[in-house]
């Protein structure tokens, strides 16, 4: 069962509308919102927006213990992340797509794990992202006109502020792609769930490195 979590912007589905919905309680709380599921073509999909409805959870308070947890307890055995992020690469104008390979994790008052409290477990992080999943998303993303750079590193900060002009260089002199604030622990809790866990990222703007174009604001 494919799971999809949707990023700012991206609150519903329309073709969930229709389907079943699943208020979730867990161990580690309460979902961030509603579970939507229903069949979409051959496949049985789940949705869940990661800020909840209206935008509710910032970056550091989305509970993220609780969607993983919700989502596989629901059937989910691939996780699809749909996210909004920031270009650090001239080539990669707003309005492109990627699919990263890698994560440089910046983030700092958020629950890493599942485990803890006596129970020990340590998981491979060494590719944070599913290349078989990913290779499926660019080849469906080229079927539909919209072409995928096909891998990427994403840096991930705490937010919700978004960096200052010498932390977006910092990150272009590290090798990074994209930037974001969502992608952990989300990918962690994936793979300590099991789940095969990807993202399709869109570029909104180029962050505040670009001298040429206007530093990124709410309003992307």
């Amino acid at each position: 069962m494919l799971a999809v979590i949707g990023g700012s912007g991206v609150y519903d589905l329309e073709e969930i509308q229709q389907g079943e919905t699943f208020e979730v309680e867990t161990p580690f709380g309460r979902a961030s919102g509603p579970v939507h599921r229903a069949r979409i073509g051959e496949t049985d999909v789940l949705f869940l927006a990661r800020h909840g409805v209206g935008h509710v959870f910032s970056p550091t308070v989305v509970p993220y213990r609780a969607n993983i947890f919700a989502l596989k307890e629901l059937g989910a055995t691939h996780l699809l992340s749909l996210s909004a992020v920031g270009s650090m690469r001239e080539e990669l104008p707003p309005r492109s797509l990627v699919t990263p390979d890698q994560i440089i994790d910046r983030t700092v008052r958020r629950e890493h794990s599942f485990f803890e409290s006596g129970v020990v477990a340590h998981v491979g992080m060494a590719d944070p992202f599913c290349t078989r999943f990913r290779v499926v998303l660019g080849e469906a993303a080229q079927l539909a006109g919209h072409p995928v750079r096909p891998d990427g590193t994403y840096v991930c900060i705490e937010g919700p502020q978004f960096s200052t002009r010498a932390e977006s260089n910092l990150y272009r002199s590290w090798g990074a792609t994209v930037i974001g604030m969502t992608a952990m622990p989300e990918a962690r809790l994936a793979r300590e769930a099991g789940l095969c866990y990807a993202m399709l990222a869109m570029v909104t703007d180029y962050d505040v490195w670009h001298d040429a174009e206007e530093d990124v604001s709410v309003k992307w």
